[in-house]
Parts: C-alpha cells; sequence; structure tokens
C-alpha cells in the first residue's frame, strides 16, 4: 500500500526546533516522527510513503536518501497552503488503488491493518480511525451506526451541537475515488468531504483503545515520547527508571523519569523530568529540566531552573537561568 502523510505545516508550536529542523524529521526515541505515525500500519503493508508537505520538503526528501528505512519516500510539495484537502487532493495523480493517509503529527496505538479489514467489508470511499474524548468540540465528531458506518459528521462543533464523543483521530484508509469528491485547489476535508460521503453511508470507523496523541505541541511532544517508552516504540537504546537512554550514561548522579536521553549527553547532577534531550545536550550541575524539550548541541549552565521550555539546536544558556515556559533564544514577547 501506498501511505500519504499530510505534512504541509511548519511546526510553529514546536519553534524553534523547527525553524531548523522540518517536524516530520524531529527525532522522537530513535525514530523520526513521520517514521511513528506511519507505523500505525505494519512494516509488511507499507510500499511507498507520499509526504504531502510544503515546509523544508527537501530535507526530508534528502534524510530518507541517506537513511535506510523499509519503505520508499516521494514527496508531492506543497507551494502554497491548501488545507488538510487540497494536500491531499494535490497527490490524486501519484496514488492508486485503496491507501491509508495520516496527519502528519500523531502517536497512537491504533492498528490501521483494523481500518483496512472494515473499509473492506462496508465497501467504504473511507475509513475513519475514530478515539473517544470528553470533550470534542475541538475535533471533528461522527456519529456511527452499528455496522461502523459514519452517518453524520461535524467539524469543531459548538457545545450545542454536540451529539457524540467519538472524534476523527486522524487516520484514514482511502479508495483512490475519493478525489472524485474533492474539489481541486485548497479546502478541508473535514468540512468539506466528510460531511457529504457521511450523507451517502460510503464512510465508515472504527474506534479503539489505548493512547491517541497529537504530538503538535510541546507537552504533547513529551507525552507522545512517553507513550513510546511505555509501548517500546524504539530501535535501539533501554528503559531505566521510565526513561529512555539511547546509551549508557553511568557518569550522571541527575534523577532522571518519564525523559529521553539521546546519545552524548552530560546530564549533571540534577533532575530531569518528563523532558526530551536530543543528542549532544550538555547540563551543568545542579540543573531542573521539568517538561523542557532541548536542542542538538544545547549547553545548558549550572544552577538553571527550566519549565516548559523549547530550548533551539546549539544554544548556550548562562548559568542561573530560571524561565518558565517559551523558548531560548528569547522571543520579543517574554
Amino acid at each position: 500500500m501506498q501511505v500519504v502523510v499530510l505534512a504541509g505545516g511548519v511546526g510553529s508550536r514546536l519553534r524553534p526546533w523547527t525553524n531548523s529542523v522540518p517536524k516530520p524529521l524531529l527525532p522522537m526515541l530513535d525514530r523520526t516522527l513521520l517514521e511513528h505515525v506511519v507505523s500505525s500500519l505494519p512494516a509488511d503493508l507499507v510500499d511507498e510513503v507520499v509526504v504531502a508537505g510544503g515546509y523544508k520538503v527537501n530535507m526530508i526528501e534528502d534524510y530518507f536518501n541517506e537513511h535506510e528505512v523499509p519503505f520508499d519516500v516521494r514527496i508531492v510539495p506543497e507551494n502554497k497552503p491548501l488545507g488538510t484537502g487540497g494536500a491531499l487532493g494535490n497527490c490524486r495523480d501519484v496514488v492508486s488503488g485503496t491507501f491509508a493517509c495520516f496527519n502528519g503529527d500523531i502517536i497512537s496505538s491504533l492498528d490501521a491493518s483494523e481500518l483496512l479489514d472494515l473499509h473492506k467489508r462496508n465497501k467504504s470511499v473511507g475509513t475513519l480511525g475514530l478515539w473517544e474524548v470528553e470533550d470534542p468540540t475541538r475535533f471533528g465528531i461522527v456519529g456511527v451506526d452499528d455496522d461502523h458506518r459514519i452517518t453524520r459528521f461535524k467539524e469543531k462543533p459548538q457545545p450545542d451541537e454536540v451529539f457524540s464523543n467519538l472524534i476523527n483521530a486522524g487516520s484514514y484508509i482511502f479508495n483512490d475515488d475519493i478525489f472524485d469528491w474533492m474539489p481541486h485547489g485548497k479546502h478541508s476535508i473535514e468540512r468539506d468531504v466528510f460531511p457529504k460521503l457521511a450523507e451517502e453511508g460510503l464512510l465508515s470507523g472504527q474506534d479503539f483503545d489505548g493512547y491517541f496523541i497529537d504530538a503538535g505541541t510541546p507537552t504533547a511532544w513529551n507525552q507522545g515520547a512517553k507513550a513510546c517508552i511505555e509501548h517500546e516504540r524504539f530501535n535501539h537504546g533501554s528503559v531505566r527508571s521510565s526513561s529512555w537512554y539511547e546509551q549508557g550514561d553511568s557518569s550522571s548522579t541527575a534523577t532522571v523519569t518519564d525523559s529521553v536521553i539521546s546519545k552524548l549527553c552530560h546530564l549533571g547532577t540534577g533532575r530531569i523530568h518528563q523532558s526530551s534531550l536530543l543528542t549532544g545536550v550538555h547540563l551543568g550541575d545542579d540543573c531542573t529540566l521539568d517538561a523542557c524539550l532541548i536542542g542538538k548541541d544545547a549547553r545548558i549552565g549550572a544552577n538553571c531552573t527550566l519549565t516548559g521550555v523549547v530550548v533551539d539546536h546549539g544554544s548556550i544558556i548562562p548559568s542561573g537561568t530560571v524561565l518558565n515556559g517559551g523558548q531560548w533564544p528569547l522571543s520579543e514577547h517574554q
């Protein structure tokens, strides 16, 4: 099968990490985010991944040309923002038959082969992975009958419009005749396509258990990393005390919990909780990191306290710095 990954955004909520690295290439443990997204389908079902994106797509193409993965990667560039529907519609000349389509920052326990089975059984044009939430007003909600056919679809309903707590989980199986339902140019597949398919009985949905994380924010990124640790979504490294280490760090006396520690990191003597440290991070002694994203080769001086901060790759933070939220280097609004 082909898999389309919708990766058109610039990853603004993960800046400054994404100023120099496109979100699909950001490492979550020892796999890129793109590889985690695609892994919703068993590897033996995937032969080509089509990345529909407009931000630093040359870097994505170069990366997968240089690194061995079990699928081919093709880029369909998005020269201007086209919305979710327009980005998928851009791929109409390169995908065929039945294919999968995933939003580019979803970390979940979904086994999309189950969607594929339902899709074939119901002879649907589209089949959606569904997730149950308490407050569905930020999402697209669905009504489903006993045969798992979606009878209604409403994107981001007002509180008085809510008729279901099942939401669209951004993971789909489509037939290529989905393109017959899509206008050319910019549009939203959630607002402009799914409601029409639901009215015609051509949309199905399957809910799943486990975990579902949209890893597009710093907090959600660390939640996604924690899920990947707990469910052993990594190829190398080891887990100790709820944290993943790409390689050992026997010299450190830091207290580390629910965190990602990439290779060549020096941790000092402080405390690190629910944070992601990329390759080559150096921490001075007596630092406290909580819910942070620390970019590659960043150097953080002694006695720093950082809470909810995204630190750019290669940054140098002076000793004694205290920050709560935001980014480093500091933006003009901090």
